[in-house]
C-alpha cells in the first residue's frame, strides 16, 4: 500500500467503530467510513472535543452537527500546493488527501519527461490533480461534470499561484467529452481519472462505474499520444478492486502502446497507531516506458 505520509496541514489522527478523527489544519471534524469495521477504544479527548461530527441518517444521506465555532471554508496546505476546505453534504470537504501519493507520483513523471506535457483530467472535482499537474509545469484540461465544483478547482488553482498557467476549465459529461476528442484527434501525454462508482447524467443516463469502466477506459485509450507517459485510474468501488483496474489497463493501454502497469492500494497512516494504515481507495497506473 502507498500512503501519503507528508501532510502537515492534515491528520488523521484515529479510527474506530465506522468513524474517522482527523484534523484539517485547525478544524477537528468526525467523519463515517465504511472501511473501519474494527471498535478499539475511542480514549483521544478530541472524539467528544470536535467541531463538527457528520451523522449519517437512517434513510440516506445525513447532516453535520457543528459543535464549536468554525469557519464556512478554510485553508489547508500539501507542500507547494493550497485548497480550500469546507464540509459538504454527504460528508465531504472537497478534498481526498490519500491522493497526495498520486499528486507526487504525476508531478514527478511530468518533470522528468523533459519535454511539454498535456495531461487531461476527467471527473475532475475540485483540481487537486490538476493544481499538481499545473505546478509541475503541464498544460491541463479539467473536465467535470459539475460547475461548482470547477468553480472551485478554479479557487484552488488561484490559491497554489497557478491560475495563469496553460489550463482549460471545462464543465462537461466526461463521456461524451472524450468522444469529441476522439473525433477532432486529440491527443495527450497524460489521462487522469477518478470516475464515480455511480451517478446520473443530465438526461438521466445511467453511469454504474463496473459497467462502463471497461469500455470507457479503452475510448481513452485512443486519447494518449504516441509518446504518452501515464494513464491513471483511481477507484473507491469497493467491489472494483486494484488489480482488476490494472488488468483492464493492461488491456487496453498496454495492449496499444506497450508499457507496463501496476496498482495498489492508497492509504492514510493513522497518527495515534504508528504502523497502522486506514485503506482509502485504489489506483492503477500504465506508465511508458519509453
Amino acid at each position: 500500500m502507498r500512503t501519503a505520509e507528508n501532510w502537515k496541514d492534515y491528520e488523521l489522527i484515529d479510527c474506530s467503530d465506522g468513524e474517522r478523527l482527523e484534523r484539517w489544519k485547525d478544524i477537528i471534524l468526525v467523519r463515517p467510513d465504511p472501511q473501519v469495521i474494527w471498535k478499539t477504544p475511542k480514549t483521544d479527548k478530541l472524539w467528544n472535543n470536535a467541531h463538527a461530527v457528520y451523522n449519517r441518517s437512517s434513510t440516506g444521506g445525513g447532516s453535520w452537527t457543528v459543535n464549536k465555532k468554525m469557519p464556512d471554508v478554510w485553508q489547508i496546505g500539501y507542500n507547494n500546493l493550497k485548497f480550500n476546505i469546507k464540509t459538504m453534504g454527504f460528508k465531504h470537504t472537497g478534498l481526498f488527501p490519500e491522493q497526495a501519493v498520486n499528486w507526487e507520483y504525476t508531478a514527478e513523471i511530468i518533470k522528468k519527461a523533459g519535454r511539454p506535457v498535456k495531461v487531461l483530467n476527467l471527473f475532475a472535482y475540485t483540481g487537486g490533480a490538476t493544481v499538481a499537474a499545473l505546478k509541475a509545469g503541464a498544460s491541463v484540461t479539467h473536465v467535470d461534470a459539475s460547475k461548482g465544483m470547477t468553480a472551485w478547482a478554479k479557487e484552488n488553482a488561484a490559491l497554489s499561484g497557478v491560475a495563469d498557467r496553460p489550463v482549460r476549465w471545462l464543465v462537461d459529461d466526461c463521456m461524451k467529452f472524450v468522444a469529441r476528442e476522439i473525433r477532432r484527434g486529440n491527443t495527450y501525454d497524460i489521462i487522469i481519472m477518478d470516475p464515480p462508482s455511480y451517478g446520473r447524467g443530465p438526461g438521466g443516463e445511467v453511469w454504474k462505474l463496473e459497467d462502463e469502466v471497461y469500455n470507457f477506459v479503452g475510448s481513452c485509450t485512443n486519447l494518449l499520444s504516441e509518446n504518452a507517459l501515464m494513464m491513471l485510474i483511481n477507484s473507491y468501488t469497493t467491489g472494483l478492486s486494484p488489480s482488476v483496474m490494472q488488468y483492464i489497463l493492461s488491456e487496453t493501454a498496454g495492449r496499444r502502446l506497450g508499457g507496463t502497469t501496476f496498482s495498489d492500494e492508497i492509504g492514510l497512516p493513522v497518527s495515534s497507531k504508528p504502523g497502522r494504515v486506514l485503506p482509502c481507495g485504489a489506483s492503477a497506473f500504465w506508465i511508458s516506458e519509453k
